[in-house]
């Protein structure tokens, strides 16, 4: 029997997900591969976010647990991330969350197939029902965040107001975050996420 290797893309890409707290950093993020799942609403009172997360959850696990099973390929379950849309960039300033739409995701070592992704939906069967897609999120501002959910405002002020438009960059995307801690079992104040922007440069 083969030896199992355990892959960690919070280790493995570390410019992706341990930059370093309030400095902004232009990355060039891959295309990689997500179980995701849509929704609109604020993510504090929404049952449609609620049911999101515990599925990306339980099908992420059950892929993870096949994985090692038939291919002896192990991995770290990635963090849950988020895409998070708005009419306006402001309301994520202002944390007007009614207003949002997101996708959540959690991502998926590439050797996973669509068949594994299908056996792990049918057999946990959650009431909201991932797909597997690939993203290609391409040129990004990111940060680190670190403290609450609720007081990311005056990073997202400067990233929109100030290094944007002092670097001659332009939205080109949806807000992207990365939870690295779990909101279970952390202080809100200890919390930290990624704060990403996907840009284009202005001509």
């Amino acid at each position: 029997m083969t030896g199992v290797t355990k892959s960690d893309i919070k280790r493995d890409r570390k410019d992706l997900y341990a930059p370093r707290a309030g400095a902004f950093h232009l990355v060039d993020v891959p295309e990689l591969a997500f179980l995701m799942v849509d929704g609109t609403g604020d993510p504090n009172t929404s049952d449609a976010y609620a049911e999101a997360v515990a599925a990306l959850y339980a099908v992420s696990y059950a892929v993870k647990f096949a994985s090692k099973r038939l291919l002896d390929r192990d991995y770290v379950v990635a963090p849950l991330e988020g895409l998070w849309t708005a009419d306006d960039p402001a309301k994520f300033v202002s944390r007007v969350k009614d207003d949002w739409e997101w996708t959540m995701m959690i991502h998926q070592p590439d050797w996973i197939t669509q068949d594994m992704v299908d056996v792990a939906v049918e057999s946990k069967n959650p009431t909201r029902r991932p797909r597997l897609e690939r993203y290609p999120e391409g040129l990004s501002v990111q940060a680190l965040h670190v403290g609450s959910y609720d007081d990311e405002g005056p990073l997202l002020h400067r990233l929109h107001h100030e290094f944007m438009p002092g670097n001659g960059l332009a939205f080109n995307g949806p807000h992207h975050e990365v939870y690295l801690s779990d909101p279970r079992k952390t202080e809100p104040a200890k919390l930290r996420t990624v704060l990403r922007q996907p840009v284009a440069r202005k001509t």
